[in-house]
């Protein structure tokens, strides 16, 4: 049976996946003092994620390193990818369009500088940033994404400017891997090249990750998963991230894509396979709490993981009285956080009736956010991805979908975009939404993938957990059952 819920204060707190054994072992609970801090950071925590929104301001134009995978473009709204923007922002500009979006999306809790470029490759203009913002409304998380080589001479400031999440990027601690990644730093003043520039960065990243710790702050790694040069590597690093005292490890997959003109997209480098991102994380799980629910998000991003409203405020400027109304929209956004956060206790956390010797099954869920199965199939960007077993409910990532439904004359036309749709979730046996068509339908069940709509509207955990349950009942869930097995018990 799955560890059950306990609570601190009114919060539901749950055991974390992949918590790194100790004295509580793996089901190690956060202290209350941490709770409190991710329970509305939608990065930090899975279940604040589907409530919680975030915004991003680009406001760092430069960067002080080369990545392969790596180009910040802009001007590129069709692409949802870190280092793309539609505009870059001067400090001014960047406050008032986050006061501006506050006002408008009381869901706001975080606001972070990831991009274009590195967040302290050009200081003045990131903490001329962050300052603005924690005047006008310092009820808002402060965050900041970097690649660490300026960090430690940073991180006192940021700590006095009261930055307590700050995300680094290391792909490596070897610095013969880090030169396959990292072609050149500028350091000093010259540019760094091959092994001698990546084992400064390290060097950098390390130091400046133990500053902050002792600082305070809850360091989150963010690693580029790259099959065939950090993948067999990332575990080591895994190691690292944990003496150091990393709060998460977020394991991304590789974007390399021709089309987007890295280095590592026009020399072929493949992206890792689903199943290669799961194994991954899973060997590195048990060293660092583990962060599933990225979605790699562009630099100007705005709303909720996985929605984007930054066209909405790209059309307009800011109202000119919006610096004036800071104070009466910190209090009605602090109002709605409240009621989300009692809303978020009160759901309960289901738990498995199935037996311990029944094997796991992957399930994909159409959402629009809320935590709940409330997207048409049809509708669908992106499939979240749940692991249910006998443990109970675990949150796998995200699959990206293009659109199969455009309006009522074009949808079921895009038979291409089934095809791929299926293909990125061929090892999933269920998929729960809110509606789908016949066609797709049909064309599910033929890729061995169950369609449910019964669940529409109710809690994600508790439909996946509902259809995981009926499938024990229909003697589906046998190691040796299959999904096609599956669709002659339980169709």
């Amino acid at each position: 049976m799955a560890p059950q819920r306990k609570r601190l204060g009114n919060i539901p707190v749950i055991p974390l996946d992949g918590a790194p054994s100790g004295p509580g072992g793996g089901a190690d609970l956060l202290p209350e003092a941490v709770q409190r801090r991710v329970q509305d950071h939608p990065c930090y925590s899975e279940q604040a994620h589907h409530h919680f929104a975030r915004m991003h301001v680009a406001v760092a134009p430069a960067c002080n390193i080369q990545c392969h995978y790596c180009n910040r473009k802009y001007d590129c709204a069709n692409e949802s990818r870190p280092g793309v923007v539609s505009r870059r922002l001067t400090p001014d500009e960047a406050i008032d369009q986050v006061l501006w979006v506050a006002e408008q999306v009381p869901e706001l809790s975080v606001v972070g500088i990831a991009g274009p470029g590195d967040a302290l490759a050009h200081p003045e203009r990131t903490f001329q940033t962050l300052e603005g913002i924690r005047r006008h409304a310092p009820d808002l998380k402060l965050c900041l994404s970097t690649n660490g080589l300026a960090l430690p001479e940073h991180a006192q400031a940021l700590a006095d400017l009261g930055v307590e999440h700050v995300t680094v990027t290391v792909n490596a601690v070897d610095p013969g891997v880090g030169a396959r990644i990292h072609p050149w730093v500028r350091w000093q003043g010259r540019r760094l090249h091959g092994e001698a520039a990546a084992e400064r960065l390290i060097r950098q990243q390390q130091e400046g990750i133990r500053r902050l710790v002792e600082r305070g702050a809850l360091v989150k790694v963010n690693s580029v998963l790259i099959p065939g040069i950090n993948d067999r590597h990332l575990r080591e690093v895994a190691r690292v991230l944990r003496g150091q005292g990393v709060f998460l490890h977020n394991i991304m997959p590789l974007i390399a894509r021709a089309e987007h003109g890295t280095r590592f997209g026009l020399d072929g480098q493949r992206e890792p396979t689903p199943a290669e991102l799961a194994a991954v994380r899973e060997a590195c799980g048990g060293e660092v709490r583990m962060m599933r629910h990225c979605r790699q998000c562009r630099a100007d991003a705005v709303g909720r993981l996985g929605e984007d409203l930054g066209p909405r405020f790209q059309r307009e400027s800011p109202p000119a009285a919006v610096r004036e109304r800071a104070g009466e929209a910190g209090r009605r956004r602090q109002a709605a956080h409240a009621a989300i956060l009692q809303s978020m206790a009160a759901r309960p956390s289901p738990s498995p009736a199935v037996e311990g010797s029944r094997r796991p099954v992957l399930m994909a869920v159409a959402t629009r956010g809320g935590g709940l199965i409330n997207e048409h199939f049809g509708h669908a960007r992106e499939f979240l991805i749940y692991r249910a077993s006998p443990e109970g409910v675990r949150f796998e990532g995200h699959r990206r979908a293009d659109l199969y439904c455009s309006g009522p004359q074009d949808c079921g036309d895009g038979e291409s975009v089934l095809q791929s749709t299926l293909r990125a979730l061929e090892d999933c046996e269920a998929l729960l939404c809110a509606r789908v068509g016949i066609g797709p339908w049909r064309a599910l069940e033929a890729a061995g993938i169950l369609p449910h709509v019964e669940h529409a509207m109710a809690p994600i955990e508790e439909g996946v957990l509902a259809v995981y349950e009926a499938m024990a009942e229909a003697g589906c869930l046998d190691a040796v059952s299959s999904p096609e097995g599956l669709l002659a018990a339980v169709s």
